[in-house]
């Protein structure tokens, strides 16, 4: 990695390639998906060595559902077995879990895993490890205005002081810095959904591997993208 001691707060990851992954080696999408979570891991913990506070990674969309049925299942087991796994050894790293997304409509197991996780790891200290789990963007935003819209009705806020800061504050991210910089593998050019109000500020780095490949090495990489840009926030 530079020595710039310049690094990204916050780095969101869209974890593409899974599917594409396994399919180039004859294996089953579980197994992509397996490996994929295996990667997960190892860049949460690489992150953490080097001193990122927020990693931001998108697991499972709201759009994720129009999978095949069995595709999804296992995913869930996987999440919930990861969670559960991951979890202990986040505990032991320092590293705190949170869940962004709508978590009611899932099965009860994986609902317990998420909140055990959540529960397990909620004192440490070192890198936040945000999991965007049946997440939409446009969902997350809709879901801002109706809570901001309730609160209006119970007295709680005036119409004329909705801010930025009021919005941020009904979001998924509340109370954290939005990503300094946004990763997508597998070569799509696009955000998916993804943190729409969060990254609008965002340094972009696109690579063609796939994310079961991507590695240590390619945080470091993207990093010293990020430390070249110029980011003027609108300004001159």
């Amino acid at each position: 990695m530079s020595d710039d001691n310049c690094i990204p707060q916050h780095i969101a990851i869209i974890m593409d390639g899974n599917r594409r992954w396994a399919r180039e080696r004859n294996v089953s999408v579980p197994e992509g998906h397996k490996c994929g979570a295996e990667t997960l891991e190892k860049i949460a913990k690489y992150c953490n060595k080097i001193g990122i506070k927020y990693l931001t990674a998108y697991a499972f969309s709201t759009e994720n559902w129009k999978r095949a049925k069995e595709e999804v299942g296992a995913l869930m087991n996987l999440l919930r077995a990861y969670l559960d796994r991951f979890s202990k050894k986040a505990d032991t790293d320092n590293i705190r879990i949170k869940v962004l997304g709508d978590i009611e409509v899932l099965e009860e197991g994986l609902k317990k895993s998420i909140r055990k996780a959540i529960d397990r790891t909620k004192s440490n200290t070192g890198l936040t490890l945000n999991i965007a789990l049946n997440y939409g963007g446009r969902a997350e935003i809709v879901k801002a205005i109706k809570d901001i819209a309730k609160d209006i009705k119970d007295g709680i806020v005036n119409p004329e002081d909705i801010d930025e800061k009021i919005v941020e504050s009904k979001l998924y991210t509340a109370g954290e810095p939005d990503p300094d910089l946004l990763i997508r593998t597998s070569g799509e050019l696009r955000t998916s959904n993804f943190l729409p109000w969060q990254l609008v500020y965002s340094e972009f780095y696109f690579l063609q591997k796939y994310w079961p490949d991507f590695g240590e090495e390619d945080i470091d990489d993207a990093i010293k993208v990020y430390q070249k840009r110029n980011r003027k926030f609108g300004g001159k």
